[in-house]
């Protein structure tokens, strides 16, 4: 995930930029509900599907995070994002680490990613607020998340299985970036190509 590899698409109009976004918002939200419906049903009786989606999701918000970088400018102008896609993929071999070792970690090292994370987003959606629209809604979400990591951290010993813990997170997160990417459609419905500038 060098920078120097993520290299920037040419420049998106104010409304190309509105549309990547609800895409990408309603994306990361599906995603994040699948992930919960798996994680609350059939991982419940499967151990392998448990440790395969506790591998997926921090895999998965790394390429979401490098995504957004590369469709928002760049690495040079998304530094937040990068650090959070290289903080994602560090979790991502932790967890396969944790889990090869049989270390019972994995609430920490998820309650350390969701407090970086966390501030990082909230940091993403200050920045933005100004020209994208649904990022008052992310600065809830960084918030929240920073929070949901020092209760993962000190669920750690407890009996609460990790997945199940986790989910709860994962659903209000969906929450979240379904609630974005429904601002930014029906404040696109509902200015048009004026209602894009506004701040978020």
């Amino acid at each position: 995930m060098s920078n120097t590899h993520l290299s920037p698409l040419p420049p998106l109009s104010p409304p190309q930029r509105a549309a990547w976004l609800r895409k990408l918002y309603f994306v990361r939200a599906a995603f994040s509900f699948a992930w919960v419906a798996l994680a609350f049903t059939v991982a419940k009786g499967s151990p392998a599907l448990a440790s395969g989606l506790l591998v997926v999701y921090p895999a998965w918000d790394a390429l979401a995070n490098l995504l957004d970088a590369r469709m928002s400018g760049g690495a040079k102008a998304n530094p937040t994002q990068i650090l959070n896609a290289w903080m994602s993929g560090l979790v991502t071999v932790a967890v396969v680490a944790s889990l090869v070792l049989g270390m019972q970690i994995i609430l920490v090292i998820f309650g350390g990613w969701a407090i970086v994370a966390g501030l990082l987003q909230l940091a993403t959606a200050i920045r933005r607020r100004k020209s994208d629209k649904g990022q008052w809604v992310m600065m809830l979400s960084g918030a929240q998340s920073a929070l949901a990591g020092a209760f993962f951290i000190a669920q750690q010993g407890s009996a609460a299985p990790v997945v199940q813990t986790f989910g709860g997170y994962a659903a209000v997160g969906a929450v979240y970036f379904l609630l974005s990417g429904l601002v930014i459609l029906f404040r696109q419905a509902k200015g048009g190509v004026g209602g894009v500038a506004r701040e978020g």
